[in-house]
């Protein structure tokens, strides 16, 4: 692992413009980003390299617009590339082999205000509705962990539930 200045040092020499968000940049030097998940609602795995060759794949985002879609509506939502990024890099810290079970991810307007009318827990401008926010178990790691490593990233909020953790990549904020 780098030091924090080694990794300075090495940011500046790939130059500023190339680090996009702090997930990116916590990624520079990874020649290939990929994604282990299941969704639980639709049964669908996917396994994926996402980030390659310095570029995102397209052809493998829409893929997993596709698996991350409202399970409820069917409605696909592109998904922010930072969250994907968020989720790669959690997933690498436990080993990268493990598969995140998801939750839930896109939540189209309407599917966000009914859910919102069963439970209080449900936040009425959701960044699940912008693509940006993923409910989540990781396969063989407990909740706690999982929203530790998340909290320390330190890349958006991390929130605690009975039986998923819930990351997104809006400001830095934990529940």
């Amino acid at each position: 692992m780098l030091s924090r200045r080694d990794f300075l040092v090495a940011a500046g020499a790939v130059g500023t413009a190339a680090l996009t968000s702090p997930a990116d940049a916590a990624l520079t030097g990874i020649r290939d980003r990929s994604i282990f998940l299941h969704n639980v609602h639709t049964g669908e795995t996917l396994r994926t390299v996402y980030w390659s060759g310095g570029h995102y794949d397209p052809a493998a985002l829409q893929t997993l617009n596709h698996v991350l879609r409202d399970h409820y509506s069917e409605k696909v939502h592109r998904m922010d590339p930072r969250l994907i990024d968020l989720l790669s890099r959690l997933q690498s810290n436990f080993g990268g082999h493990r598969c995140f079970e998801v939750f839930s991810a896109y939540r189209s307007p309407e599917t966000n205000a009914m859910l919102a009318s069963y439970s209080e827990g449900v936040a009425a401008h959701s960044l699940h509705m912008q693509g940006m926010a993923a409910d989540i178990r990781l396969t063989g790691v407990g909740l706690r962990s999982l929203r530790y490593s998340a909290k320390r990233m330190r890349l958006g909020g991390v929130g605690s539930y009975s039986s998923f953790v819930h990351v997104d990549v809006g400001r830095v904020r934990y529940w």
